[in-house]
């Protein structure tokens, strides 16, 4: 059982991803869409006398697809919809009632 004096205690069960890895990931993220991007364009120039409709499929993606991984990258940081309370709540004190506070001045109980 907590006693009731002792130290705060905080949840960090659903805590938010740390700034370097969340960095990281997005990094991450942009290098695999430029990746994909290049293969498209390469796909695109090798195919052209080929199979002209997937070239041109290709090229398209590998236009639209730096405007996609830069917008990905610089989403930011995700919002944790959800996230529990970070402190303990306070025990709850009865009030007091009427007859329980202190006598007025000059009177006595008896």
């Amino acid at each position: 059982m907590r006693k009731q004096g002792g130290p705060e205690v905080f949840r960090i069960t659903g805590a938010r991803q740390g700034l370097a890895d969340d960095v990281r990931g997005r990094q991450r993220r942009y290098v695999i869409s430029m990746s994909v991007r290049t293969l498209s364009v390469i796909a695109a120039a090798v195919l052209w006398n080929v199979e002209r409709h997937v070239a041109v499929v290709a090229l398209a993606l590998g236009v639209l697809l730096p405007y996609i991984a830069v917008v990905i990258a610089n989403a930011g940081r995700e919002s944790a919809p959800s996230l529990p309370s970070t402190f303990m709540p306070a025990p709850v004190r009865p009030a007091l009632g009427a007859g329980d506070g202190p006598a007025e001045p000059g009177a006595e109980r008896t």
